[in-house]
């Protein structure tokens, strides 16, 4: 495996380029069909087990076990180091090179023009990029909003910390959903909001939430690795993303909005297979409606029964689109 650093804010990264992405048409076959398996190589900026990689990682070693792809990954890219690793792949004949975002996306887009019978998948808030570079996003506020109503439940003090990574759209979408389902079953609620700025910084996000606690937040939101470890040193509450983590905290993490890739996977492996792969924005395959995003099962032991009741009967107005969750991409601020 590769070892390096850590990813960065995207928006940083890819600053300047943007306006010429927005403009890239979709579409147009990259290569004829395929047989199985194909071969998939996934590029990680941080360690295989951190929540995001992850996700994608059991959806590619899903499509494997089925003997639809081969798969190989490198994890701790650097940025400085992204460039090498993801050409090196693509000099392999890669026929799906899959990227988790931030930092290897600028390099990513590049080799992708160099290597057009080749098919690209990136974690990305921009444009899909003609013609085989194609886009996803965790748009998983459904399940954010449903946990949102668990811990405006579940709060006595009225006050909740969210310790985030990075103030980028992928966290702050989640941030908001989250806050919202809150507030809809408590109007009373305030939160404490802070980032870290790293995607993988188990002690920094342990320590901002104890500095929370020590404020009285007695329900944490943990986008992080750390916080949860916080929650249960000081006996409170945590709300998980993207990952359940209920059996490594028992009685701590209560709520977890989970992140489902197999439908983006499945769909993106199915078309470079097929050879209909084309610049594609994979981001809604990741909404509730298409299976992209789930609530982890409530446990009446920790959650009252009239609370998981009113969690599923929103959850059904999601689903049947009786009910939408808004989006908002904009940094959450604290209330307290």
């Amino acid at each position: 495996m590769t070892t390096g650093g850590r990813g960065v804010d995207r928006r940083g990264v890819l600053a300047g380029g943007a306006a010429s992405l927005a403009g890239a048409a979709l579409g147009g076959p990259a290569w004829a069909a395929k047989a199985r398996p194909v071969a998939v190589a996934l590029v990680a900026s941080v360690p295989i087990e951190q929540q995001w990689i992850s996700r994608i990682h059991r959806a590619l070693k899903a499509a494997e076990g089925r003997g639809d792809i081969t798969y190989v990954y490198s994890e701790n890219v650097a940025n400085t180091d992204a460039e090498r690793v993801i050409r090196e792949y693509a000099e392999a004949k890669k026929d799906l090179i899959v990227g988790e975002a931030f930092g290897l996306e600028r390099p990513a887009r590049r080799i992708a023009q160099d290597y057009k019978s080749t098919g690209f998948l990136m974690g990305s808030s921009f444009p899909a990029q003609a013609p085989n570079l194609s886009v996803f996003d965790n748009y998983i506020q459904d399940a954010s909003y449903l946990t949102g109503i668990v811990a405006g439940k579940a709060t006595r003090t009225n006050l909740i910390g969210m310790v985030g990574g990075y103030a980028i759209p992928e966290v702050n979408r989640l941030m908001h959903a989250f806050m919202a389902g809150a507030r809809s079953v408590n109007p009373d609620v305030k939160f404490l909001v802070s980032f870290i700025n790293s995607w993988y910084d188990p002690p920094k996000a342990k320590e901002t939430a104890l500095a929370m606690i020590e404020r009285r937040a007695d329900v944490l939101y943990a986008e992080r690795f750390g916080v949860s470890d916080a929650a249960k040193e000081r006996g409170v509450k945590a709300i998980g993303n993207v990952i359940d983590t209920a059996a490594q905290y028992p009685g701590t993490v209560i709520a977890s909005a989970l992140w489902h890739m197999e439908p983006t996977i499945d769909r993106t492996v199915g078309k470079v297979i097929e050879g209909s792969f084309t610049a594609e924005d994979y981001g809604p395959w990741s909404h509730m409606a298409k299976g992209g995003c789930s609530l982890a099962p409530l446990d009446p032991a920790l959650v009252p029964q009239a609370v998981i009741d009113l969690v599923l009967a929103k959850e059904r107005e999601i689903r049947a689109g009786t009910f939408t969750v808004a989006v908002n991409d904009s940094e959450p601020k604290s209330t307290a």
